[in-house]
């Protein structure tokens, strides 16, 4: 039999309710609450904790606080990763970035659905969705990247974008939802 745990890192329905993912959650903000205050005195040393709180990095990684994420350990970015700040992760289901990322201010990623049914709903059932992004995003502010969505390389998303699907290589993308707006060389 499996966690409810194992179930959220599988990418199965699993209920948020379970002990050990509250206390991994409360861990966690525990971490990110400590985050939030070193990094504003001690740069390095809110690098160096946040490296902790995620489950990869590359070297080079710079997020400004505020910043928040419900666990930590489903978060992988690559090499020379910044986020502005104000980010929230809301990382249920993995979420991977990968190198030469630029997150503008209050860029939201979302890796978790909540079920159309409302009996499943008021359970506390929920379901991972993964988001996957390749190398070289550009995020504007106030762009928001809702579960199961997969982004190439090369990807620009304009300011208060909504992105709730998947697109390729080299675009330029925005609007509600978001949409190509312009191919990139």
């Amino acid at each position: 039999m499996t966690t409810e745990k194992e179930r959220m890192l599988t990418g199965q329905r699993y209920l948020n309710t379970d002990p050990e993912l509250a206390a991994d959650r409360q861990k966690n903000r525990l971490l990110i609450d400590k985050f939030n205050r070193i990094a504003r005195q001690d740069p390095e040393r809110g690098h160096q904790l946040i490296k902790r709180i995620f489950h990869q990095t590359g070297e080079k990684i710079d997020v400004q606080s505020p910043f928040q994420c419900d666990y930590g350990y489903t978060v992988s970015v690559g090499e020379n990763f910044f986020a502005n700040y104000n980010c929230t992760f809301i990382d249920v289901g993995k979420i991977t970035i990968g190198k030469n990322a630029m997150l503008g201010p209050n860029t939201q990623i979302f890796s978790v659905n909540h079920p159309l049914d409302v009996d499943e709903r008021i359970a506390n059932y929920e379901y991972p969705g993964e988001v996957t992004i390749g190398d070289n995003l550009w995020t504007g502010g106030g762009v928001i990247i809702v579960p199961g969505v997969t982004l190439g390389d090369n990807v620009i998303i304009a300011a208060g974008a909504v992105v709730t699907k998947s697109f390729g290589d080299n675009v330029l993308i925005g609007g509600n939802p978001a949409r190509i707006i312009k191919k990139l060389k």
